[in-house]
């Protein structure tokens, strides 16, 4: 049996030839040299490195050579323009390529019409930075440093011009890029800008890509193209998809039908390397109006005439200055190859350098002899792209989102009157949070976007859009909803997509699902956005753009749904596990510290915020009638929740909404009874903790406190060791696998019960503290 695709939006086109009057032969025989001189620079590359991808850079050449000479609308002049198309390389192996690409385009302007570049050398990527490929920054050689090269880092960052957003680790390139397109649709909207995203067939095999591509399909997001460079090779495999009769070895599909299965347009160009064909196809897929991504399909080669071909090029070439090495540099220099300088000590790291300079003089000489066509030709195109660009007077949207209302409104010293809760009540963190979420929503224009794991009303992040139009955003349809469709249940694809919306640089993505999933399937895009954050500082220093992934349902409180969900360990993957200052966790225990945690964490412009927020309704407490400090405190992160009068007989470090609660209700009345002299400091969050200048952090918290005191958390043990620092506190500290198992199920009072951490098993263990203190 058979059955064809249902109804579809999207349309499937076949290119077999080049469109009559697409360019002139002389403008095609221009790029198609264009794109041998960008191969030659990549053989350049991989030879003086040994290391990078030159197979898939080499593939995807005439790609490259169409998207950015003739079918983008960019300024060359200043990468920093918001409303330009972008190129993301969501294969970010394909790095050797990029850097080739951008220096060659760089090179060609400057000897044709050097009025085009930036004025800032930070801008640009210039011939002399090919000489930091792969390069850390405090390489030792004498012309990386006289010529103040850029360290281009093994997969792209933000670091180098005209890249967004960083990628590299699988799949999550490709839904950050589609989260990019999503920022630039919601703000600028119907003639946004396009985002052009490079990936391989390979690259479509992870499953979340699966799910963001799913959710580019059903939210209309018409401005992303997907330019597949479909060369059947993989690192492990030369089959990786089924093409025709031919099974394949991963999946069973081929990249048409792939994209086709989620409503995206599709371009099939049977020969990438034929330029006219590769023109044709990407004007084909910007005729198209529809109201659907496209992907232009091209059938290529991993290592085209390079001498490694297949799975062998994908981490691998030529040996330095090799027999084919020389080889392929031959179309390009002819029988001058065999004069190309040689290393004969890979080891000498001056000696490889000052041959690869040699070997870029050479291309470069050669280059400045073609300058009245090749190079003229190119800046040519870039100044149309330029103009084009120019001619379209794009500007943000009328009601756009304006996320500096979110910092604007952020004061953790001062509780909105919306955001007031009633002494004596119940609400769940989820839902304070989620409230929280909405009055910084309405603040910006609608500046955070979000989205769940279907889990929207369960998490309680739909607050945070209830003041917008319900339903999914859909660009054509519902463009004034902040709630996207990330896929189905989908942490991954949805963490990814969120950070690219974030990585635009308009909103802030915010994610939600149980912390137990969303926390490590979450990590890698996190990971990688603050990544992104701290590198663009070097081409665009400013804020970091703020991205959310809530670990809802967190920790024991969980328990009906047993211990594959009510999971203690998501909060260690995050706390501490970042660059200081790109990235802040949150334990609120309380609803009333919600609003000062948050504010705070804008305030402090972290690049990643991951608050870890409880199921059940807690109770809205009279802190100051109980004794404790004010929930405006938290945003100190670590506080001192109760004074001792004095020296204390007990130091005690709380972390987590079940323990304290339980010790604030039922533990410390008892040790108050007891006439015990409690001091108890509470970690909202050690990242806020150490944003305060040291003074103001010895005040609360110091070396003596870590050797007198004991913990109780609800996470996992390693959370506490910052805090509770001699072997006799931590062999006492409390945390819910302390007797050796996994929790069981139930209601999780019950769990946190059985865990030993209700008030009377708190209460047991810390007077077997104070009699072992005593001794």
């Amino acid at each position: 049996m058979s059955r064809a695709f249902g109804p579809r939006r999207a349309v499937w086109i076949e290119i077999d030839r080049a469109d009559e009057g697409i360019a002139s032969s002389e403008s095609l025989a221009l790029l198609t040299r264009l794109d041998l001189i960008y191969r030659s620079l990549v053989t350049t590359q991989f030879n003086f490195s040994q290391s990078g991808h030159p197979g898939g850079s080499v593939s995807a050449g005439h790609i490259m050579t169409g998207a950015l000479f003739a079918t983008m609308q960019y300024d060359i002049g200043d990468p920093l323009r918001e409303d330009q198309d972008l190129l993301t390389f969501a294969a970010g192996h394909k790095a050797t390529g990029l850097y080739a690409m951008w220096a060659l385009r760089d090179e060609m302007v400057r000897l044709a019409d050097p009025d085009l570049l930036p004025s800032e050398d930070r801008l640009r990527l210039r011939w002399e930075d090919l000489l930091g490929f792969r390069r850390n920054p405090t390489h030792p050689t004498p012309l990386f440093r006289k010529f103040g090269a850029k360290p281009l880092d093994g997969h792209p960052t933000p670091m180098t011009p005209f890249v967004r957003i960083a990628t590299g680790p699988s799949g999550v390139g490709m839904g950050a890029a589609i989260g990019l397109a999503f920022g630039a649709v919601d703000y600028f909207g119907k003639d946004a800008p396009r985002i052009h995203m490079l990936e391989g067939e390979g690259g479509l095999t992870p499953g979340r890509v699966y799910e963001s591509v799913a959710a580019a399909g059903s939210s209309g997001l018409h401005n992303a193209i997907c330019h597949l460079d479909w060369n059947q090779a993989s690192i492990d495999s030369d089959r990786v998809t089924r093409e025709g009769d031919r099974v394949g070895e991963y999946v069973q599909w081929d990249p048409m039908e792939f994209f086709y299965l989620h409503d995206w347009n599709v371009v099939h160009v049977k020969d990438g390397f034929d330029m006219g064909q590769v023109l044709t196809g990407q004007r084909r897929a910007l005729e198209i109006d529809n109201g659907q991504p496209t992907a232009v399909v091209y059938r290529t080669e991993k290592g085209w005439r390079y001498g490694v071909s297949g799975k062998k090029s994908h981490g691998g070439g030529h040996k330095t200055g090799s027999e084919g090495y020389v080889d392929a540099m031959r179309p390009l220099l002819g029988d001058a190859a065999l004069a190309l300088p040689q290393v004969r000590d890979p080891g000498d790291l001056e000696a490889v350098e000052a041959a690869h300079w040699a070997t870029l003089e050479t291309l470069r000489d050669f280059l400045a002899r073609e300058a009245d066509d090749v190079c003229h030709e190119a800046a040519r195109r870039l100044r149309v792209a330029r103009d084009e660009l120019d001619a379209r007077e794009r500007a943000a949207r009328p009601g756009a989102p304006d996320i500096e209302g979110i910092y604007r409104a952020a004061d953790p010293d001062t509780v909105p009157a919306e955001l007031a809760l009633e002494i004596g009540s119940t609400t769940p963190l989820r839902t304070q949070l989620g409230a929280v979420l909405g009055y910084l929503n309405e603040k910006s224009n609608g500046a955070i976007l979000l989205g769940a794991a279907d889990l929207l009303d369960s998490t309680a992040i739909s607050v945070g859009s209830k003041s917008f139009p319900g339903g999914y955003f859909h660009a054509a349809d519902n463009p004034e909803s902040r709630t996207l469709t990330l896929g189905g249940i989908c942490e991954d694809g949805l963490a990814c997509i969120l950070s690219g919306v974030s990585g635009f640089g308009h909103h802030c993505g915010a994610g939600a699902s149980y912390g137990a999933f969303i926390s490590p399937l979450g990590h890698i895009p996190a990971r990688v956005h603050a990544i992104s954050q701290q590198m663009k500082q070097d081409v665009a220093p400013g804020r970091y753009a703020p991205f959310i992934l809530q670990c809802g349902h967190a920790g024991m409180k969980t328990g009906e749904d047993g211990p594959t969900h009510a999971d203690p360990q998501a909060l260690q993957l995050h706390i501490e596990n970042y660059v200081p200052g790109t990235a802040v966790t949150l334990t609120p225990w309380e609803p009333q510290e919600i609003w000062a945690l948050v504010a705070a964490s804008f305030r402090a412009e972290f690049a990643v915020i991951v608050p870890f927020v409880t199921r059940p309704a807690e109770p809205v407490l009279d802190r100051a009638a109980l004794g404790l400090a004010p929930a405006a405190a938290a945003a100190n992160g670590v506080y001192r929740l109760r004074a001792a009068e004095g020296d204390p007989d007990v130091t005690l470090v709380l972390q987590g909404s079940g323990v304290t609660i339980a010790f604030v209700q039922d533990t410390l009345p008892r040790l108050l009874e007891d006439g015990v002299n409690v001091e108890i400091l509470y970690v909202a969050s050690p990242e806020l903790f150490d944003k305060l200048p040291e003074s103001e952090r010895k005040k609360v918290f110091d070396d003596s406190v870590a050797r007198r005191a004991m913990g109780v958390t609800g996470f996992t043990l390693p959370t506490m060791y910052r805090w509770i620092q001699s072997d006799l506190g931590r062999r006492h500290t409390m945390h819910p696998f302390m007797k050796g198992h996994y929790l069981g199920s139930g209601a999780g009072e019950m769990v946190i019960h059985e865990a030993g951490l209700d008030g009377a098993g708190q209460y047991a263990q810390i007077r077997k503290y104070l009699d072992a203190t005593a001794r």
